[in-house]
């Protein structure tokens, strides 16, 4: 005769080891490694950001900038007039590749009835700047080096942690326009640029200024080629230095293709 204790046991071991097959079948069908169910593959122009509330101090140029998008395409994008005239609390919309905006967002806001609303900028219109050699209408022919000290930060396309190239200095040195153009920025709204200067040679080029202790010039300015137009300084990082940097058509390149080569 069996000893009842075993069979129970033992029925007891196949009802547990069920359980746990069972367990690890669910287990596996609902876990899926480990990852959430999130779509990855969906458009995301600029790192997840698809519009931008414009703020005090905001150009279009200066927000372009700051997403690596073409001003021209921002404002096609916005429905925005050829004097670029943006107002605060005005929605920007990132995504350059979609259909015009048929209304302006500042237009369709309401209003408040006894105040009246100042754009944040209303600049030049966008023919091109030329003065004597420096520019033409189809880019800038002659780059002039914006500041004498030695490289100690090159161009960095594959990580983009550096969109320029980091120019030693000392405090209060001059820094020179790398090409006659038009200012379309000047302030210290761009998180990581310290005290900025963007200046507009063309359609097609933009070049930028950044770390600055003192900007000489305004926004609106025109300014020559080899023009000083700020003094070096450490504003917005811990080492004095000049970070400068060309955009083409909105995106960032080698400004060491484009300088001249030194001695």
């Amino acid at each position: 005769m069996q000893n009842p204790t075993s069979v129970l046991f033992g029925q007891g071991g196949q009802i547990a080891m069920f359980c746990i097959l069972l367990f690890g079948l669910f287990g596996c069908a609902s876990g899926g490694g480990g990852a959430p169910v999130q779509d990855r593959t969906r458009p995301s122009p600029i790192q997840g950001v698809d519009r931008h509330t414009v703020q005090k101090g905001d150009t279009l140029y200066s927000i372009a900038w700051r997403y690596g998008v073409d001003y021209k395409a921002l404002s096609r994008r916005n429905g925005i007039g050829n004097d670029y005239t943006i107002y605060p609390g005005q929605i920007i919309h990132l995504d350059v590749d979609r259909k015009i905006v048929t209304t302006r967002s500042h237009s369709s806001r309401k209003k408040a009835p006894t105040t009246t609303r100042s754009p944040v900028a209303k600049m030049p219109t966008t023919k091109p700047v030329i003065t004597d050699k420096s520019t033409s209408v189809t880019g800038v022919t002659e780059w002039i080096w914006p500041a004498k000290g030695r490289i100690i930060r090159t161009y960095s396309p594959n990580n983009g942690l550096n969109k320029g190239i980091d120019i030693e200095g000392r405090l209060g040195e001059s820094v020179h326009s790398a090409g006659a153009g038009t200012v379309v920025y000047s302030g210290d709204g761009l998180r990581g640029y310290g005290k900025l200067l963007i200046i507009k040679h063309d359609e097609i080029y933009l070049s930028a200024y950044a770390h600055n202790d003192k900007l000489l010039v305004k926004e609106g300015e025109k300014v020559k080629g080899n023009q000083k137009i700020a003094e070096i300084g450490s504003s917005g990082t811990d080492t004095t230095k000049l970070h400068f940097e060309i955009r083409r058509k909105g995106k960032p390149v080698d400004p060491l293709k484009y300088l001249p080569k030194r001695n």
